[in-house]
């Protein structure tokens, strides 16, 4: 790696007013080296950060941040961002449990414009900025920074949709490297392709207007006619895109990598009076060859060996499991077909999408669509299983509600990151879906613990329930599991002496840990049963009525204590006529980043949390 002779002089962006193209080119060289080097360690998203570094150079060069406000999409691109803006001697520290995020947040540094962390919500947040800088007659730009694959997220076109009527200035950057996580499918990918291959498209555009402006009298009357026209004469002259039908001037492509061409059309962009779209096109990984030839796999990619590029082999997880488990299934039954929403790798598909190329549907980052075209397969006589993280679940509540639990649609939801993340922080967390799935009628939700139960829970879902139904697992591995437990497909298990005095009723994850709980409250006289639910909702009847004969009855949640399971367990619970006493530990709040089992930890949702809350309550 190069010596960091420019970087270490950058306090703030106003630092690099002062240093020339070839020292700017100097800087981004060294960026990248930092960039390889921390996240080698720590784990993160490499390739789009790699992708980014001119352009993050040069935005922070051209514009007086943070008084001209900058929206990342996702945000997972912000590492470059924060380097730039004065957070350099802690980025050895992101996405460490107390560390910078990995993500933009304003509470964070005022250089962080607004929270980001799900995809396509630059252009609205942006533009809510721009009308209150407007409203209070505050001085300062506003830029959103929007890749390509966000693009395919419908949020994205309801904000270019109002944007563009616009009556000041507002820019969005669209940065083109033709991936999400994967690549990018459907129109609107093809559609970019076709502006990417016709770059003349701009020259034509200028030589156009300027042999216009040549013509005396009329030659700037004909130029700003054909510039607000939306005629047939437009179309055939300036080739109008999308972007411009929508009410934005649009510029590009352009080089994302060259420094000096972007500089300079920031520069142009800033000054005039109405929505600009720059489309930029950059190359994921760009500056380390392992990331820029499987830019996928350097997306979101845990520590790695920089001269090697290889990462530590990874076990066997609850993903991959899904994903073989789901081609058995289609190989016996082809009503099945798979949905992902921009994640095949993610969600465990990649084979499956090999074999079942014609099953296997990517609708983009395009969750609401995803659950509503689930609708419509299910309607049409098929068996369609969503695979989507737990926290992207959550931007299509109203279609799960309207378009499959209102019709007892034959969909089933394979719930993939359920709990605690890790790393990633609040906003990938997946602490709500067993909530607000908790509310809607006609849904039946299920919670392994273990590998080998996926294939029971996947085939009641598909198979024994009437309607909508999700199955719901962590990231990673399986836990502990103890040598005298047999999991059954029964709505839920009893592991421990049925008579004991107290019950510790759990789901997932977390019964791995009540496992280690009751062994070691046992050792200090204190008699305890663990209830495991393997169907969450609805609750069967029978493990009320176990619980009801108890004294004291214990629930412990990988989740949100409001509205959550806890609650409604002890709702019913209490109709039951159940006299003893009854507790919940839940998540209460926001989970910041922290590796997995920190984290559980610190919610008092491990292991020795069970065993303090018990042992205080029941302890002699």
């Amino acid at each position: 790696m190069n010596d960091e002779v420019l970087l270490n002089k950058i306090h703030s962006p106003d630092d690099l007013k002062e240093l020339n193209l070839n020292q700017l080119n100097q800087l981004c060289r060294e960026i990248r080296d930092k960039l390889i080097e921390t996240v080698s360690q720590n784990g993160g998203h490499l390739a789009s950060n790699l992708g980014v570094v001119e352009l993050t150079v040069a935005i922070h060069k051209v514009f007086n941040t943070p008084e001209d406000a900058l929206v990342w999409d996702v945000g997972h691109q912000c590492y470059v961002h924060k380097i730039l803006t004065g957070r350099l001697d802690q980025i050895d520290s992101i996405r460490t449990e107390g560390g910078l995020s990995g993500f933009p947040k304003r509470r964070e540094s005022r250089y962080d414009s607004f929270n980001t962390g799900h995809s396509s919500t630059s252009i609205s947040s942006a533009f809510g900025i721009a009308n209150a800088k407007a409203l209070q007659n505050q001085a300062g730009k506003v830029i959103a920074v929007i890749g390509d694959g966000a693009l395919s997220g419908g949020l994205a076109y309801e904000g270019l949709n109002n944007a563009g009527r616009f009556k000041k200035n507002f820019i969005v950057i669209l940065n083109d490297n033709n991936m999400s996580i994967s690549r990018n499918v459907g129109s609107m990918a093809r559609y970019l392709a076709g502006i990417r291959a016709k770059p003349a498209y701009l020259r034509t555009k200028h030589r156009i207007e300027k042999i216009l402006l040549h013509i005396p009298c009329v030659g700037k009357i004909i130029r700003n006619f054909l510039q607000y026209s939306k005629s047939f004469l437009k179309n055939l002259l300036y080739k109008s895109t999308l972007f411009e039908d929508m009410g934005f001037m649009y510029y590009g492509p352009f080089d994302g990598h060259d420094l000096g061409k972007l500089i300079d059309i920031l520069q142009v962009a800033k000054n005039f009076k109405k929505p600009v779209l720059i489309h930029v096109v950059t190359k994921k990984g760009k500056g380390y060859p392992f990331a820029e030839k499987d830019p996928k796999s350097f997306h979101g990619v845990s520590a790695f060996d920089i001269e090697t590029g290889e990462t530590p082999a990874g076990g066997k997880n609850f993903s991959s499991v899904f994903g073989t488990l789901l081609c058995c299934m289609t190989e016996a039954d082809p009503r099945i077909c798979a949905i992902t929403a921009a994640m095949i790798s993610g969600t465990g598909l990649t084979e499956y999408s090999r074999i079942f190329r014609d099953h296997c549907f990517d609708v983009g980052i395009a969750e609401e669509h995803a659950v509503t075209f689930a609708g419509g397969l299910a309607a049409g006589g098929m068996l369609p299983v969503f695979a989507v993280y737990s926290s992207f679940l959550q931007r299509g509540y109203d279609q799960i509600i309207h378009d499959a639990a209102l019709q007892n649609a034959k969909v089933t939801f394979a719930i993939d990151r359920a709990g605690i993340v890790g790393e990633d922080g609040e906003t990938h967390q997946g602490l709500f879906d067993v909530a607000f799935l908790n509310t809607i009628p006609n849904i039946t939700v299920f919670s392994p613990t273990y590998f080998e139960e996926m294939a029971a829970c996947f085939q009641n879902a598909i198979y024994q329930c009437r309607g909508v139904a999700a199955v719901r697992y962590p990231r990673g591995g399986e836990l502990y599991k103890p040598d005298d437990f047999c999991p059954s497909d029964d709505p839920y298990d009893v592991y421990g002496n049925p008579g004991a005095p107290y019950m510790l009723v759990t789901y997932g994850r977390l019964f791995s840990f009540a496992c280690k709980a009751k062994k070691a409250l046992e050792q200090e006289g204190i008699s305890l049963c663990v209830l495991k639910l393997n169907r969450i909702k609805p609750i069967a009847e029978k493990a009320l009525a176990l619980c009801a004969l108890k004294q004291k009855v214990f629930f412990f949640e990988e989740g949100m204590q409001c509205g959550g399971l806890g609650e409604h367990f002890g709702f019913l619970l209490s109709q039951t006529g159940f006299a003893g006493n009854y507790r919940i530990k839940a998540v209460d709040g926001f989970v910041p980043q922290a590796p997995m089992d920190r984290a559980l930890h610190s919610l008092e949702l491990d292991d020795q949390g069970m065993i303090n809350l018990i042992r205080n309550e029941c302890g002699q």
